[in-house]
């Protein structure tokens, strides 16, 4: 009897031990079932009544799937643009067979007799909506703790599959209200008279390049856009002298994502790029005393700058989604930059060809500019069309050269493409004037404006562009500093080739 007694102390332990380990056991799911049945029942009632609830509700909303059946059939009405009442929703089920299993026209009727009107019946289904994702939420966490105690699992691959469940579950959750003109054009004009008031007349972020300033009116929030180019025309050296620029001279918190380079070597392309000293000097610290001082001169412009930097490798959509939201919320940040595109992956989502998920990720891109309501610009590498093409015109880029996916020029608000003639060895243009150290920014699409071709000077021994009209000014500078900081001119010998590095 004692061992008896001692048996039954085991098995009350472990059951005690099991509910511990399982809260959800004795728990009835989240539910709303006479609010379903309300819904339903105004459904049948007032003919107006779906257009109120298409949008939050779907046949999987509903907790019982009786009231599953019958919505579908209602939805199948719907869009044969037939009545949908009492006696339309009994035909339409008898026509599918699924009459008796919901209960005959005696449960159809009731569902009519449970609700006066459809007075508050998107109230209603909101909350089903709720106790749906309720659900949704419980069987996914419940799925990823089994998998987690199962060590046949890859951890890496299961990371990969919750954040892919979780971003899909969140974008079919975002919901936006139709609004009313009035408030949208309010607010067209406060940002009308902000752009007229500023000196500069532009309406978004300044990049620091005039001409491109100019046709773009700055960069808009809520945009995509695509920069294009083959390897080695300076995509990430365009970006950076860009967000130099936004984050020192304007002061604009910007953030970049690096997904190609970590980020000491982001940083030795900033130093490069702002204290005018070859990429190989930084690299192995060889520097003339002038460049010593240089450096420490300009190197603090750099610091306290609003620029922030991940360089997360393979970087997932949903990942980008909840840094970016984080960046905005407690940093203010005000542009992201994304390098490149092609090496994101869409949270570990199965797609049949790497063309469909560079699509997904070119969609979320977008749709996250818009849920920020701020600029993103996302590095694209071209296809090599370009290199089959001959003569002056043939080397420029076109849409149809966007590598992997036509999705990505239909979802950017503005592509545009780096073009170097010299890297082609075309040093002339048709008019004869010469582009050595000339790049054009070629804006192939833009959405709310014109299309043109912008001219800025690259600086390939710093990894730099900078408008035309400062070259001059630049140079001067340079070499007043050097002249102002050591007046013998042994001091600073002429660099050789080598010290010259292409970026």
């Amino acid at each position: 009897m004692e061992n008896n007694k001692k048996g039954q102390q085991r098995k009350g332990g472990r059951a005690k031990d099991n509910a511990m380990q399982s809260p959800e056991i004795g728990r009835i799911q989240p539910q709303a079932r006479e609010l379903e049945e309300a819904v339903l029942g105004a459904l049948m009632l007032e003919k107006d009544a779906y257009s109120l609830v298409s949008d939050i509700l779907k046949p999987d909303s509903f907790y019982d799937n009786i009231h599953q059946i019958v919505y579908r059939a209602i939805v199948s009405l719907i869009s044969k643009q037939a009545p949908v009442d009492m006696l339309t929703v009994v035909e339409e089920l008898k026509k599918t067979g699924e009459l008796e299993s919901v209960g005959g026209p005696v449960y159809i009727a009731q569902l009519t007799e449970k609700v006066a009107s459809a007075a508050h019946i998107e109230f209603h289904a909101r909350i089903i909506a709720q106790k749906y994702l309720a659900r949704e939420l419980i069987g996914f966490s419940s799925e990823i703790t089994n998998k987690a105690f199962d060590e046949t699992f890859d951890v890496d691959d299961l990371m990969q599959e919750a954040e892919s469940k979780l971003f899909e579950m969140s974008q079919g959750n975002v919901k936006k209200d139709v609004q009313q003109i009035n408030p949208v054009i309010k607010e067209a004009l406060q940002l009308l008279e902000i752009a007229a008031n500023r000196p500069e007349g532009l309406s978004g972020l300044q990049t620091g390049f005039n001409n491109l300033d100019k046709v773009t009116s700055g960069w808009q929030n809520s945009d995509l856009i695509i920069i294009a180019a083959r390897p080695a025309m300076g995509k990430t050296a365009f970006v950076l002298s860009m967000a130099k620029n936004m984050s020192v001279t304007y002061n604009y918190p910007v953030a970049l994502f690096s997904l190609e380079m970590s980020n000491v070597q982001l940083v030795n392309r900033l130093i490069v790029n702002t204290c005018e000293i070859p990429g190989e000097k930084i690299k192995n610290g060889q520097l003339a005393p002038y460049e010593w001082e240089q450096l420490d001169f300009k190197i603090k412009e750099l610091y306290d700058a609003p620029l922030f930097i991940d360089d997360t490798p393979s970087l997932s959509v949903f990942e980008l989604r909840t840094k970016a939201r984080r960046l905005v919320r407690e940093h203010g940040v005000r542009m992201l930059i994304i390098d490149y595109l092609q090496l994101m992956n869409a949270s570990g989502m199965a797609y049949g060809s790497r063309e469909q998920e560079v699509s997904m990720i070119s969609r979320s891109l977008k749709g996250l500019a818009k849920e920020l309501n701020i600029p993103i610009i996302a590095l694209s590498q071209l296809n090599r069309g370009v290199e089959g093409r001959t003569g002056i015109e043939g080397k420029r880029p076109q849409l149809s050269d966007l590598r992997e996916s036509g999705a990505i020029e239909q979802d950017a608000d503005m592509v545009c493409f780096i073009h170097r003639p010299e890297y082609y060895k075309i040093l002339e243009d048709e008019k004869g004037n010469s582009l050595l150290g000339m790049a054009e920014i070629i804006i192939a699409k833009h959405r709310n404006g014109a299309t043109a071709d912008v001219l800025l000077r690259f600086k390939s021994e710093f990894a730099r562009f900078q408008n035309v009209e400062d070259e001059y000014n630049a140079d001067g500078a340079q070499f007043m500093s050097k002249m102002s900081a050591t007046p013998s001119a042994e001091s600073f010998p002429p660099m050789s080739g080598n010290d010259v590095v292409p970026f």
